[in-house]
């Protein structure tokens, strides 16, 4: 399955969240991690379907493999900063890639932060807080 809809976004609903890994595993531990708060998660599985829901969506935080089938999480992200439906959304990478260069060039690619694999629950968890704190600041 190429892409989930855990629970459809709606105005009583903090956050949504799109999760995008080609990995089942993965995604269900992010699942795991995000369902005890408040938020909608969409799942994707390749990068084209990540920025159709994206667009479709406009999530609130996109949590980004790189390594994917289909376009590379770099791409994925210069693709929607390039886009202004896309542009202003919060992406972390998820990757293993785990060298400093790899994160400076994640950041430059247009990253918000940049967590590594394996992660520990309280990173990811500090990552997804800081996106959506800093988002709702710059649009307060």
């Amino acid at each position: 399955m190429d892409f989930r809809i855990l629970d459809l976004p709606s105005p009583l609903v903090k956050h949504c969240i799109l999760a995008v890994d080609d990995h089942d595993d993965n995604l269900l531990l992010v699942t795991q991690i995000l369902a005890r708060h408040d938020r909608t998660l969409l799942t994707a599985q390749n990068g084209e379907t990540a920025l159709t829901l994206a667009q479709t969506f406009r999530p609130d935080l996109i949590l980004l493999d790189i390594v994917l089938p289909d376009l590379s999480g770099f791409d994925v992200v210069r693709q929607l900063r390039q886009n202004a439906a896309t542009a202003s959304i919060p992406v972390i990478a998820v990757t293993a890639l785990a060298r400093a260069d790899d994160r400076r060039k994640l950041l430059q690619a247009g990253c918000n932060d940049c967590v590594s694999k394996p992660y520990l629950l309280e990173d990811l968890e500090l990552a997804v807080d800081r996106c959506l704190n800093a988002a709702t600041l710059a649009c307060a």
